[in-house]
């Protein structure tokens, strides 16, 4: 395992919820101002107690860079990049439906390196209330978990997986790529 990947703050339980209802007030913030556009929020998916280091903000950034080549193309209305203890977030505003982005953040999901460490969520606002629009709707299968290929939320859920195990195949993938 990589020596650095994850050495970084540790947080809590509650550090991760405040950032998870900062982030969804973030959200409504950012469709306030521009409601007929999709947003993507981009998190990395790290399980244990150190969402951020070195490394880790890496890999972000080389997610972060396919994104932007991938929507070259679209003009941008707005971005955001934030740092903090419980994990890095991406926010990224453009003006084609919500569809298309998800399509295309679905593209890297499934052919990144490392877009099974990153949750690439694109929500809207529909009668001031948040959407998302999830891989199923569009007809695409479940993520599936980067051990052992079974349905990821269904390996989360039973915690299948210890979060040692989980940091060990995050850390080859990464230092199999490179990218450390």
């Amino acid at each position: 395992m990589s020596n650095t990947l994850f050495d970084g703050p540790e947080i809590t339980l509650s550090d991760v919820l405040d950032a998870r209802e900062a982030r969804v007030a973030k959200q409504y913030e950012i469709l306030e101002a521009n409601p007929t556009s999709a947003l993507l929020s981009a998190t990395m998916t790290i399980p244990g107690a150190i969402k951020t280091s070195v490394g880790l903000e890496k890999v972000f950034k080389t997610v972060m860079t396919e994104i932007a080549q991938t929507v070259t193309n679209v003009p941008t209305l707005s971005h955001l990049y934030v740092n903090q203890p419980a994990g890095y977030e991406f926010y990224l505003l453009v003006p084609i439906t919500p569809k298309e982005l998800k399509e295309k953040m679905i593209q890297i999901e499934e052919t990144h390196a490392f877009g099974r460490l990153v949750d690439l969520d694109v929500v809207w606002l529909e009668l001031s209330e948040l959407k998302s629009l999830s891989r199923e709707q569009l007809g695409y299968p479940r993520r599936r978990c980067f051990i052992c290929s079974d349905e990821a939320k269904a390996c989360g859920r039973s915690r299948k997986h210890s979060v040692e195990e989980m940091q060990r195949k995050i850390s080859e993938i990464v230092e199999e790529e490179g990218c450390k």
